[in-house]
């Protein structure tokens, strides 16, 4: 059996390809450019840009199952190509937002959303992995940390259940070699809810790097994050760290049981990326 993995530059595709092949199992690396990827050796890697479906059917050619980014632009375009190709299954990264009030108008939600209605539509066998906030995330405060400065938070004490992206891989490899977790929705999530100022605190533990937190208007932080992220992204993120605002976050054990673990801490991680918030 053959699994084509999109999205193979980003932290979870790599490290499923890596463990896809470290197990035994036949895998092609896709990507946008496929020259940029650099897969395990014996890994393939091929052209599949979910915004060009010229290049659907030879990326899954041979392919019995998919792990899929939630691109919502061509997916019905995917869906033929992949249903042609003989694809029998499809592992979708999606995102535990869907499963917020009204998904389809929520500006973070919507994409996920989408590629999951377009996929439970198809006759394919679809698996739903429903991650919510990635620990990765941590990555934006990573300039102020190097800097010495204070990181600015619109809601400090807004929580979350950051989640490594190394559960996600493992979730994902799970899902696509065990017949009994196939066509079901997961939610995964960190191990605990914590606040971002405490993301920032167990951060600055582990860089050895004593960076506080500034909080600022939303206002502020919208203005400052223009030339980062459209408009309506900042106000969906926005309005939903003030929904989450001293709320505990929601703990799901969807990593252990699909993985056999608990989920990795956000100590963990910030332990393990340390480097690239130091100055």
């Amino acid at each position: 059996m053959l699994t084509l993995v999109t999205g193979c530059r980003g932290r979870v595709g790599t490290t499923l390809t890596a463990l896809l092949h470290q197990c035994g199992h036949s895998v092609r690396a896709a990507s946008r450019n496929a020259a940029e990827l650099t897969p395990p050796p014996g890994v393939p890697a091929v052209t599949c840009d979910l915004g060009d479906p010229g290049t659907f059917p030879a990326a899954l050619e041979g392919v019995d199952s998919v792990f899929l980014y939630a691109e919502p632009a061509h997916i019905d375009a995917f869906v033929t190509a992949a249903r042609a190709a003989g694809v029998r299954h499809i592992v979708l990264l999606s995102s535990s937002s869907v499963l917020a009030p009204d998904p389809a108008a929520n500006p973070i939600a919507a994409a996920h959303h989408a590629v999951e209605q377009a996929l439970l539509a198809s006759p394919l066998t679809t698996t739903l992995l429903r991650p919510g906030a990635f620990a990765t995330n941590a990555y934006g405060w990573a300039g102020s940390f190097r800097a010495g400065r204070p990181v600015d938070l619109p809601y400090p004490r807004s929580e979350g259940s950051p989640i490594h992206e190394s559960d996600i891989a493992e979730a994902a490899l799970a899902a696509l070699t065990d017949p009994a977790l196939q066509g079901a929705a997961h939610h995964l999530t960190g191990p605990a809810s914590l606040s971002a100022a405490e993301q920032v605190r167990i951060l600055a533990a582990a860089t050895g790097t004593p960076v506080t937190v500034n909080e600022v208007t939303p206002a502020a932080w919208k203005e400052s994050m223009a030339s980062f992220m459209p408009a309506g992204v900042a106000d969906g993120l926005l309005d939903y760290w003030a929904t989450t605002d001293g709320t505990p976050a929601e703990v799901a054990d969807g990593v252990e049981k699909l993985t056999g673990h608990p989920a990795r801490t956000f100590a963990t991680w910030a332990a393990e990326h340390a480097a690239a918030f130091r100055p």
